[in-house]
């Protein structure tokens, strides 16, 4: 059940008020409030910070022999629209309470989406945290992670509401692209649950990558939960999620040797850079390189694997190039600044662009005025753009002489060696079936932590209450000893009843048995202990939102 924005703290304090009331008051308050709140379900969000959270069961209890008891007189029609109501408000309060969050991926990759499209969408690195923050400010999402790298723009949520999540995740996402949803739904890709599970399985076992095996994806992944850590909205679904597909991304590599022979993404741009190459020129091609960071590095040494021996590399600083020339003895590697950029452009026969600039480096403009290269090289002048957002515009592509290349080109580099890449491929898939079985067991025993809680905090209200009987039928005069004595052995009575059931609610969810067994016991404990209508989960989440709202 949904808890509008228009909930101020001070509004949300007096609910809590209110549930403490008298039993008459507190139920004709309580059907106030699912009044309120289906006038708020229903009511757009208007660009305020919205709240939603499910509840713990809260019953409208008011009933037509309530009013009577209370000296009022209710006509039929009244008690009909009071009737609609309670029905409305039991259909929304189990749609949140009886459904469990969903895990949900609403992504656009290079299978799907062109690069024209994934560059505004792309999120950097630093802006993930705020990205987070936002999407869980959202009406339906509790958790949520990015990951985006030059092939692909994935939203990873823990929905509450399968269909209203993925819709403000997708108006968010148009929002801060400023493409229109229309556009965004035309090319994005919609999983749930377990095929959402699969698939980030699959891309850290570089299975869903352009190039088949690559290791690159794994380090991006990584680089997810290492940015998550410490982040609200990061939470125990969502980080549990990413941590397992490190886990699978390793072992696939391991026991598959998927990796073996496989390209990544700045090979495979080395590699399409001398298809389109003269054979006869591999050797004394100009070749530029733009950036010095991981992809640009990568660049480099797959150039000096293919047996250049001289390259001039463009970076904002010195220190990352000096690094890899010191790493690669006997390659000539000339630093230039980027002030120099256009210059040695004008000399190179082959320009590699993998920067994290946001806009491009190159234009139409700056493009033109080049001088030709020569015919020994095919007369045209590769720009070979592995970046996203990309570095060189589109409008290149116009000018006689130049010819471009970005990451959706790579296609005809990755068609190679295909048949050896799906075996091992198959391979993978039988991991990932296995450790996609074991993470749905892992966040099935998660559903038992809050029944822990709730019969805790039950057994911890009778203990209280009897406590303060016995006390205060013992005096005022009672030593503090003989206090903390009766306090003691309280809890000791409580813990011991609690141990058993305890243990039963506890599964590490690798034994399908045990974890059956364990979600029919707390199926079990919640009927017996009426847990599932306990007003106090109900509380706790308007105090979470109280606490939010006022920092």
């Amino acid at each position: 059940m949904a808890v509008s924005s228009t909930f101020s703290g001070a509004k949300l304090e007096r609910l809590l008020i209110n549930s403490r009331s008298s039993p008459s008051a507190s139920s004709l308050r309580a059907c106030s409030l699912s009044h309120q709140q289906m006038k708020a379900f229903s009511k757009p969000n208007r660009g305020r910070k919205a709240l939603a959270q499910r509840t713990g069961g809260v019953r409208c209890e008011v009933a037509q022999s309530d009013a009577i008891n209370e000296g009022e007189k209710m006509d039929p029609s009244k008690a009909s629209a009071l009737s609609a109501l309670e029905q409305l408000k039991t259909s929304a309060a189990d749609r949140y309470t009886k459904e469990r969050s969903s895990i949900v991926v609403i992504g656009l990759s290079v299978h799907t989406a062109p690069v024209e499209m994934r560059e505004k969408l792309a999120i950097p690195e630093a802006e993930w945290p705020r990205a987070i923050a936002e999407l869980c400010g959202l009406n339906h999402i509790e958790e949520a992670a990015v990951l985006s790298t030059c092939n692909r723009m994935e939203i990873y949520v823990v929905a509450l509401s399968q269909h209203r999540g993925v819709k403000e995740v997708t108006e968010w996402m148009s929002k801060t692209s400023g493409i229109p949803v229309s556009e965004i739904c035309e090319h994005r890709f919609l999983l749930y649950n377990k095929d959402a599970t699969q698939h980030i399985f699959e891309v850290s076992a570089g299975l869903d990558s352009l190039v088949l095996g690559e290791g690159q994806i794994l380090a991006q992944v990584k680089q997810v939960v290492k940015v998550g850590q410490g982040v609200v909205g990061f939470g125990r679904n969502i980080s549990g999620l990413f941590k397992h597909a490190i886990t699978v991304g390793k072992r696939v590599r391991t026991e598959t040797n998927i990796a073996a022979g496989a390209v990544s993404v700045s090979s495979a741009a080395v590699e399409l850079a001398l298809m389109k190459l003269p054979e006869s020129s591999h050797a004394t091609a100009r070749m530029l390189v733009i950036g010095a960071g991981k992809m640009g590095k990568l660049v480099i040494k797959h150039l000096v694997a293919k047996g250049c021996t001289k390259m001039v590399v463009v970076n904002r600083s010195e220190e990352k190039v000096a690094a890899i020339h010191e790493e690669m003895q006997g390659v000539e590697i000339i630093y230039r600044p980027l002030t120099d950029m256009l210059a040695c452009s004008a000399e190179a026969d082959v320009v590699f662009t993998s920067t994290a600039s946001e806009t491009p480096l190159f234009l139409k403009d700056h493009v033109k005025d080049l001088p030709p290269v020569s015919s020994e090289v095919g007369g045209l002048r590769l720009f070979v753009d592995i970046s996203v957002p990309r570095n060189v515009g589109s409008c290149v592509s116009d000018v006689e002489g130049a010819r471009l290349y970005n990451v959706d080109d790579l296609k005809e580099v990755v068609a190679a060696n295909k048949e050896d890449r799906l075996r091992k491929a198959m391979e993978a898939q039988a991991i990932i079936a296995e450790e996609s079985k074991q993470f749905e067991a892992w966040r099935d025993s998660l559903e038992t932590v809050p029944t822990i809680k709730k019969l805790r905090a039950y057994a911890e209200r009778i203990r209280v209450a009897e406590l303060e009987k016995c006390l205060s039928k013992m005096g005022e005069d009672i030593p503090k000893k003989t206090r903390r004595a009766v306090d003691d052995l309280s809890r000791g009575i409580v813990n011991k009843l609690l141990h058993g059931p305890m243990q039963h609610l506890r599964c590490d969810g690798s034994d399908d048995r045990t974890l059956s067994e364990t979600l029919e016991n707390m199926h079990a404990l919640n009927r017996m202990f009426g847990l599932e209508s306990d007003i106090s989960l109900f509380e706790q989440k308007i105090r979470a939102k109280v606490e939010q709202s006022q920092k």
